[in-house]
């Protein structure tokens, strides 16, 4: 990691949903896909900010890429929420295949342990034009595991990192925009979870079952991409209590870039490219800045930009046209006076200690 250009780990990338749930050839720079995108697309997923080459040029050579599809039949516009988990199950699987695609194309690798995470940190010391970025499995909603029992399984394949829900009510858990908590199926799937060694990612939990998880599991969490309440009002975001929650675990919280998760003023009922956010990386800072000293330590901080995950980049900082700029947080840190390290440390230091004290388990 240099002081020009750290290394970054995105902790939240629903880099398969891009690829085929819009349909975006995710190899081809960002500038590239716009002009592809049709304008229904463009209307409803916004402008494109995520693709391989744009995670080059901004240096994010390890990313969280995860598997998403919950049970949500009324969702007519992601077509990731579906009728019945057994086609949670199915999209998830390809979700995953075209991850290892990608593999065996050579573009990612997949980070499976704390020697693959080595070696991954060590080729982006000095990265060359194909060095290939480093992916850790993860999962948003935890609708495509059938069971407990199957947690083995996914746990092979490389997943690390879960979350049992997302918008909507889940097989396991209350998730955002609903009230109500776990549900049955939970307990036994965070015991498989525990054993297995994959963290629990708390984010898009309700309230009740953020606390209501937390007390009957003791194994490792984190926030892949989650705000401030206190900035931010809203269920989606985490009170100052929950943040503390999940540094008592010394857990990590990735800043999500989503415009109404950082702007207050943010019309969720108004088209993205009909309103023009108050949100920047300035926003975005003040967010990790404010866990940051409510703490008082970084350690509990990383990046998880969510971006390109239903929205593009007229729902992101206004100042962002590509996740290649996520750079530019580092003068921003720096007149605010962080170090070096700790800087290192929000960009993908914590992140990695994270994973590799799991790992080391």
């Amino acid at each position: 990691m240099t002081a020009q250009r750290p290394l970054i780990l995105d902790s939240h990338l629903d880099l398969s949903f891009s690829a085929l749930q819009i349909n975006r050839d995710l190899k081809q720079p960002a500038a590239t896909v716009r002009v592809h995108d049709s304008v229904q697309t463009m209307e409803g997923f916004g402008s494109c900010t995520v693709t391989f080459p744009d995670l080059r040029r901004g240096n994010v050579g390890l990313v969280c890429g995860t598997v998403m599809s919950r049970l949500d039949p009324n969702d007519k516009w992601t077509r990731t929420g579906q009728y019945c988990q057994a086609q949670c199950h199915g999209v998830g699987r390809g979700h995953l295949a075209y991850y290892q695609a990608l593999e065996r194309e050579g573009l990612l690798t997949f980070v499976k342990s704390v020697k693959d995470l080595d070696n991954t940190i060590t080729a982006w010391q000095n990265p060359t034009a194909d060095t290939p970025f480093g992916l850790i499995l993860c999962m948003e909603s935890a609708d495509p595991i059938l069971g407990p029992d199957q947690v083995p399984e996914w746990y092979d394949l490389g997943l690390r990192m879960v979350s049992l829900s997302h918008y909507g009510t889940s097989t396991y858990s209350h998730g955002t925009s609903t009230e109500g908590g776990l549900l049955p199926p939970a307990k036994p799937l965070l015991d498989a979870l525990k054993t297995a060694g994959i963290i629990v990612d708390l984010t898009h939990l309700t309230d009740e079952a953020h606390w209501e998880l937390l007390e009957i599991y003791d194994g490792p969490v984190a926030a892949s991409h989650h705000n401030c309440r206190t900035l931010t009002p809203g269920q989606r975001q985490l009170t100052d209590e929950m943040i503390h929650s999940i540094a008592e675990r010394d857990g990590v919280i990735g800043a999500a870039f989503d415009a109404w998760m950082l702007d207050p003023d943010w019309q969720r009922k108004v088209p993205p490219f009909e309103q023009l956010t108050n949100a920047t990386l300035e926003t975005v800072a003040d967010h990790i800045d404010h866990i940051c000293q409510l703490l008082g330590t970084s350690r509990h901080c990383g990046i998880g930009t969510d971006l390109d995950g239903g929205f593009g980049t007229e729902q992101a900082p206004r100042d962002l046209n590509t996740i290649a700029d996520l750079q530019k947080l580092l003068p921003i840190f720096a007149r605010r006076g962080y170090s070096q390290k700790e800087i290192d440390g929000l960009f993908s230091g914590n992140w990695i200690r994270l994973f590799k004290d799991v790992w080391s388990r």
